[in-house]
Order: structure tokens, then sequence, then C-alpha cells
């Protein structure tokens, strides 16, 4: 029976695994960028900063999205755990969760005051995720509905 890593320790070495694997990736591409590790909400966070690193991001973060699920397969390679460790790349994420929080509190100030039901445009799990704890912050209810990739939100009246 194997023993279970406490969870702090676990997350350390995620984030250690991934930041190697990430470190040869900039190395193989001749891309400059300090990665930082850290560890939020139960999850290693990644945040690669500095140097040209827009093309790691891509169009709406597609790049990124593939970049973190390869780190993720690399952590599972290693670990034989699976991941949720979450990759940045020059603060895109972060940009992100700003607009959609911001977003969310607007939706949620025009269903409080009509007491209409509003429907977002389709989203990824990671915006979905934003836009659901911000609505719970304000009193309302969300949902999701439908499937990937035109699953979305709505925002319930109280």
């Amino acid at each position: 029976m194997s023993e279970e890593k406490p969870l702090a320790k676990r997350l350390e070495e995620e984030g250690d695994v991934a930041a190697d694997y990430l470190e040869g990736l900039l190395d193989i591409a001749d891309l400059d960028g300090d990665i930082e590790i850290g560890v939020e909400n139960d999850r290693a966070t990644l945040s690669i900063e500095g140097g040209d690193l827009k093309d790691l991001v891509g169009r709406d973060g597609e790049v990124l999205d593939s970049l973190q699920e390869l780190s993720r397969l690399a952590v599972q390679t290693a670990t034989g755990e699976r991941s949720r460790l979450m990759l940045d790349i020059d603060g895109f994420r972060a940009n992100k969760k700003s607009s959609l929080a911001e977003l969310a509190l607007k939706i949620a100030e025009e269903v409080k005051s009509t007491g209409v039901a509003v429907k977002l445009e389709p989203m990824n799990a990671f915006e979905r995720k934003i836009i659901h704890d911000t609505i719970q912050n304000t009193g309302l209810t969300s949902e999701s509905e439908g499937e990937d990739p035109d699953r979305c939100v709505v925002v319930l009246p109280a």
C-alpha cells in the first residue's frame, strides 16, 4: 500500500515537474521567460513572464491551453497522478479572469434589475468557473448548459 503524499508536497512536485518540462520547451523554441511556481485553490500554478511570449498564448489562449494540457501530461507521466495545474503566460489568464469577473458583475446587475435570466456566449471550463464563482458572490445562481464547445453559462434571477 503506497503512502499518500501530503497535498502541499504533491503540488510542489507537480510544479517542479511542469516547470522542468516548460523550461525544456522554452529552450527548444529559443524563448526567454521566467517561470514562477505557486499554489492557488489546491492547484499547482505556473506563470511564465518576460520575453516575447505572445506566440505561446496564441489566439484566444489556444496555444496556452495546449501547453497547459501537455504540462499536465508531463506531470502525470512523471508522478502517475492526474494533475489539475494551471498555467498562465504573459498574464493572459490573469487578465482574462479580471475581465470575465467584470462581465459577470455587469450581467448580475442586469439580471437583478430585470428579473430575467441571461445566457452568455459559449466559454471553456476555465472561463465558466470564473463566471460561476463571481455570480455566486452576488447572491444569484448560475448554471452551465449545452455541450462543449458550445457550453455556456446562464445567470438566473434570485
